[in-house]
């Protein structure tokens, strides 16, 4: 992989090996200056030994990494001008929210009356303005989040990494804490590389999704992309889809075990496999190219994911409205909108 003259970070064929695994298996990735790219897969992926790596917490096999430019073989993680902040956010209880905020501009030897003012202005970035005296003990889960992310952006990094910062609270607060976090990243054209598993948070908070898979990447895009187009069947089921089929392609319809199904123009002809979508499993009186019954109903607020057995092939998922919603047991007919369906590798 060349040299790129806009990556803020280059990581070229890294490896690395535990005994009888290896985590990080000849990777390339590039993150581009005011980039946020989330590092996204199951546990065991190695979406955070790579994120060690980058850091300077993880030696390699073989690769290496760059930051603007500049080799990092051999340059220890303090001196790398990366941040990093913990799911587990690893303050110090003895220090106040000011003393846990400052200790990185101590580090840096930044003058106490810089020092002052940078805390000053970065706890009322974080949304916590005031707050320097308060114990650390004090605080809730989403204010010590806070003051860990206004730690680690003290010294002005290059690159801020995070490895599963929302992990540890309650969805709401996730929710609401990482729409924050992208605002801010964007106001402060901070370039970002962040570990998560929960592809709700990695698709709110990213410019670019990077899927791993057995220490291989399985796909990078734009969340959008990614959501749309899963590039494997792994992605797809990665992401929670289901409905994921055997099929032959002929023209533009496939033969699978639900029927024949219309297939996207372009499709790739002969064997494969298909995802269809829950919202493209329409319920319908007339037509119907498959007969199902509604095993189970999931209420998700503005829709209802059913569960359906068909009188051939493996369940199906499909989405609608409350109002539109059948019972449980009851009888419905499906046809398939083919905008829903994504052609896979075979």
């Amino acid at each position: 992989m060349p040299p790129s003259e806009d990556s803020l970070l280059e990581v070229t064929g890294v490896t690395v090996r535990f005994p009888g695994h290896t985590a990080v298996d000849s990777v390339d990735l590039r993150v581009a200056e005011r980039e946020v790219v989330c590092l996204l897969g199951p546990s065991g992926s190695g979406k955070s030994t790579l994120l060690r790596v980058v850091a300077g917490l993880q030696p390699t096999d073989s690769g290496r990494v760059l930051l603007a430019g500049r080799d990092q073989t051999g340059i220890p993680a303090h001196r790398r001008g990366v941040g990093l902040m913990f799911q587990d956010h690893q303050l110090f209880p003895q220090r106040d929210v000011a003393g846990n905020v400052r200790f990185g501009l101590r580090m840096q030897g930044v003058g106490r009356p810089e020092a002052e003012q940078r805390v000053t202005q970065l706890l009322s970035l974080v949304g916590l303005p005031g707050s320097g005296r308060r114990a650390i003990t004090s605080l809730s889960g989403g204010e010590q989040q806070r003051v860990a992310l206004a730690r680690a952006l003290a010294p002005r990094p290059h690159l801020l990494m995070l490895d599963e910062p929302l992990g540890q609270l309650d969805r709401s607060l996730r929710e609401r804490l990482v729409v924050e976090l992208r605002q801010l990243f964007r106001s402060l054209g901070t370039t970002v590389l962040a570990v998560t598993h929960d592809q709700g948070e990695a698709f709110a908070l990213a410019d670019r999704v990077v899927v791993l898979r057995d220490g291989r990447i399985a796909q990078s895009g734009s969340p959008a992309e990614v959501w749309q187009r899963p590039a494997s069947e792994f992605v797809a089921r990665f992401l929670g889809f289901h409905n994921v089929v055997r099929s032959r392609t002929t023209g533009d319809t496939a033969d699978t075990a639900w029927g024949v199904v219309p297939v996207p123009a372009g499709a790739p002809q002969g064997p494969g496999r298909l995802l269809i979508r829950p919202g493209g499993v329409r319920l319908t009186a007339a037509g119907a190219v498959l007969h199902c019954t509604v095993r189970a109903r999931t209420f998700r607020g503005d829709h209802v994911v059913l569960l359906l057995t068909p009188g051939r092939g493996p369940d199906l998922e499909a989405s609608c409205s409350l109002r539109d919603a059948p019972a449980e047991g009851e009888r419905v007919g499906v046809t398939f909108d083919r905008d829903e369906v994504v052609p896979l590798p075979g």
